[in-house]
């Protein structure tokens, strides 16, 4: 099934407090980055600026994935590293059962916009 609306993928998420979990932190992408533009693709939430991705979520049953660019990952080893977040080459993960990271998500958005901010493709080239 290819999900294209945000009910359509909250509805995936079974359990309510993880599903809140998610609309909290989507509305908060959304009241501190007016600028930002959300939309469904690859059947998850992304958010984009002029047309180029800044940053995706999606939820697992023990965590929920941000996901900016590989680039922005690296960068962020770091930091990530000191914060014991948990991650993948692509993804940070953010488990359900701790306080989400926001430091981190205004982290990677901030970096998203300043290294994409000439950036004309989806995805950096």
């Amino acid at each position: 099934m290819t999900i294209r609306t945000l009910n359509e993928f909250l509805d995936t998420i079974p359990d309510d407090p993880k599903r809140e979990r998610m609309i909290e932190v989507l509305e908060w992408v959304q009241a501190t980055y007016p600028d930002l533009e959300m939309r469904i693709a690859w059947s998850t939430p992304m958010f984009t600026h002029h047309g180029t991705f800044i940053v995706g979520f999606s939820a697992a049953k023990m965590h929920m994935s941000v996901s900016p660019e590989k680039a922005t990952m690296q960068h962020f080893e770091d930091l990530m590293e000191e914060r014991g977040t948990d991650r993948t080459a692509m993804l940070a993960r953010q488990p359900w059962s701790k306080p989400f990271d926001y430091k981190l998500l205004a982290e990677f958005i901030d970096y998203q916009l300043a290294t994409k901010k000439d950036v004309t493709t989806f995805w950096r080239p």
